[in-house]
This record gives structure tokens, sequence and C-alpha cells, in this order.
């Protein structure tokens, strides 16, 4: 096998991607190539410091394929997936990264390898919308790839194995740390004189991947902007960038400003009665409860675990807001024994484990709410918003807290992930 060939393969196609997709290219760049020990490199690997390949796999790619996978771990890193997993499993949140990267470079014009994950239901979304989806995981399902900045955590019982099961040994973690090189990579990559390709690098630390994510960040934001200057920067590719730089409010904060606005704090400037003696008109408190009505999708799509979390969020809101809360629960229909009234002091919580049914119809609530004598002062809904809306936007406001990409006709859509 001739690496020398191999080598020029790989630089004539980050030169393509320079040329055809200037913003892809330009992430690629930032990756030094090295020729990896075969015995931990499948295909392709990267660490966010440097883009790993096994030979003889890159020898058997097409060139438009060495393109795809060039990018394909260019853009792991620009999404800083390295930094994203938290509490994750390492496993899952690698197929899920690479279900939500794939999908964007064939969207950008790239040919995606044989045994690339890819699936038509999760265009579109994050890889943390995504994770949640593979409850159903086959355990023979792997990444293409090899993700070699992450480890497992130490409790999870799988510490020595990366994401396709392999035993890693302790050569990883028994390495000793390095200055970083000048192109931003770490630990030393060393040839291995039995193999002659570069040894696995151990995982990162948490102060590297919050380094590595700043870094990222920057070169992700000057690449859209020479593409973009140069004309060729893709629609799918400008909207990506647009969402991760713009600044990333959490879901809570988003619902406490929505919930606090809706308030009917306000001030009477009535003139008050002669007998008071003081001609001064001074402002005095008015009104001072909020009728909040929340809604849940219980059609079994959402998790009682999330249930619990977003009620402890209305119940710490809306104890300071003062408001009365009515809470419904409905997949097709509303439960039978609902609604449940928790007045401003009282806690807020679920009054039962709920079974989610077959379909979903958020209409019921509306027709409820409609039915009363005063309309709520704001309805929000926890839900996945994959049900039957009702056709007529009401005439109070109503926040969607949304678990997943659907979409809501009308109201206030806060993203829950």
């Amino acid at each position: 096998m001739d690496l020398k060939a191999i080598e020029t393969k790989l630089s004539a196609a980050r030169t393509r991607l320079i040329l055809d997709k200037p913003f892809l290219g330009a992430l690629v760049l930032r990756l030094p190539m090295v020729a990896a020990d075969p015995g931990w490199c499948r295909t392709t690997a990267t660490d966010a410091r440097k883009f790993y390949y096994n030979p003889e796999y890159i020898d058997a790619l097409r060139s438009d394929e060495t393109q795809f996978v060039l990018a394909h771990e260019a853009l792991h890193c620009a999404l800083s997936h390295f930094a994203r997993r938290q509490h994750r499993l390492k496993h899952r949140w690698d197929i899920a990264c690479d279900f939500a990267i794939n999908p964007l470079l064939i969207k950008d014009g790239l040919i995606a390898p044989p045994g690339s994950l890819v699936a038509d239901s999760y265009e579109g979304m994050t890889a943390e919308e995504i994770y949640p989806c593979l409850d159903d995981l086959d355990d023979e399902q792997d990444t293409l790839d090899d993700h070699v900045y992450d480890d497992d955590d130490p409790d999870d019982g799988t510490r020595n194995q990366d994401s396709g099961g392999r035993d890693q040994g302790q050569q990883s973690n028994s390495q000793p740390e390095q200055k970083d090189d000048a192109s931003g990579g770490g630990k030393s990559n060393e040839q291995d004189p039995n193999t002659g390709g570069a040894p696995q690098p151990p995982p990162l630390s948490q102060q590297e991947k919050d380094a590595l994510n700043a870094q990222w960040q920057q070169r992700m934001a000057g690449a859209a902007q020479q593409a973009q200057q140069s004309g060729k920067l893709g629609g799918i590719m400008a909207r990506m960038v647009d969402f991760l730089l713009q600044p990333q409010l959490p879901w809570r904060m988003l619902l406490a400003r929505y919930m606090t606005t809706s308030a009917r704090d306000d001030y009477n400037y009535a003139r008050p009665s002669s007998r008071r003696g003081d001609p001064a008109v001074y402002p005095s408190l008015r009104s001072s409860q909020v009728n909040l009505l929340v809604a849940l999708d219980v059609s079994g799509s959402v998790s009682d675990e999330e249930m619990g979390e977003f009620l402890s969020e209305i119940d710490a809101i809306k104890g300071q807001m003062r408001a009365r809360v009515t809470l419904h629960a409905c997949d097709a229909e509303l439960a039978k024994d609902g609604p449940w009234v928790f007045e401003p002091w009282e806690d807020f919580e679920l009054p039962r484990e709920f079974k989610g049914g077959g379909g979903t119809s958020f209409t019921p609530v509306f027709e409820w709410a409609d039915k009363q004598d005063q309309p709520p002062d704001l309805l929000v809904y926890f839900t996945d918003a994959q049900g039957d809306f009702p056709s007529a936007q009401p005439n109070y406001p109503v926040i969607w807290l949304v678990k997943g990409k659907s979409v809501v006709p009308w109201g206030q859509r806060v993203q829950l992930n």
C-alpha cells in the first residue's frame, strides 16, 4: 500500500472542499491529518485536535467519499460534540451526533460512504434532540468513525470501552500530558514502531474541552464569514451557523420571561376619597394574581421525569408571580379526574402517574378554556407538538413548550432541549 498516494488523496479531497465548499474546507484545514494505528482506528477518528485515519480504509474510498469523511470529523469539532455530552451515555450520544451531522453534509451535496448513519426522521434535529429518540437502539448499531475525544464515565461499568464496545486497555489513560502544538494538537502522536501508525490519544480533560470549545466556535464563525463573502455558504450550513452562534437562552429562562410578562401586577391612579384630605394622587397596586392554565400532553411521548422537571419549574416561577394554576392532562381527550387547581401558596406537582393513550389532540384543552367564565391569562402546553391543533388561535397568549422538532401553527414555541 502506497502511503504517499493516500496522503495525496486526502490532500486532494481537502483542496476540493476548500474550492467547492470553503466553509467546510476551512474547518478541515484546522485538523492535521495523521495516519493511525489500525488496531484502534477502524476508519477515521478525531480527538477535536487532529484527523486520524486508517490508510486501508481511505484507500478503499472514492474521492467524493473521502471529502465526506474529512468534513464529517471537522463538523464534530465545529459543533463541539466533544463538550456537549454531559450526563449522556457515550455510545448513544456518539450515534446521535452522527445522525445529526450526516444529513447536513448530504443536503450540502456530499456523498456519504457505506455504513454512514442516516435517518430521514432525524433531519433538522440536534444531537440533544435525537438522543432521547434512541431508546430502542440496536446493539449492533455503531458510528462509522471513532470519537476519541471522550471516554465513558467511570461509574457506568464500561470505562475501558469505546463506542463500539472495543477494549481500549490502559494505554490511553496512562500517556503523559504534553503541551499543545501550533495547530491546536494536544498529546504526542508519534508512530508506533510495530504498526507505523499513531497510537490512540487519551480523552480530553474538562479544561481541554472548554478551551477547544471556545476555539472551535471562533473557527466556525471565521469559516462562515469567509464562505459567505465568497458566496459559497449553503443555506443549510448558514442556518446551522446562525443557530449555533446566536446567544442561547435556557428554556427555563424563556418560560419565566413569558410568564412574568403575563402578570397583571399594575397600578391604579384613581383619585382617592376627598375625605383623606390629601390632594396628591398616589398609585396603588391592583390585581394580585395570574390565572395560569397548564396542559400536559400524556399521549406517551413525554416521560414522567420530564413532566416532573417541567412542573417543578412552573412551581418555582408561580411562587414569584403569585399564580393560581389549573392543570389539565390530555391525550386525545381530557383526563377524567381533572382539572387540578393549585393556589399560589400550594406546591404544584403531578397529582398522579399518567398513562398515555394513543392519539393526540390539543383541542379539548382549548374547548374547556372557552367554556369558563374568564379565559386564562396564559396557557402553557407541554408537548411534542405532534397532534391535532384547533383551527383558530385563542385570544389569550399560548406558550408551547416543545420536546422535539415539530412546529406549532401559532403561539410562542419554546424549545425544551
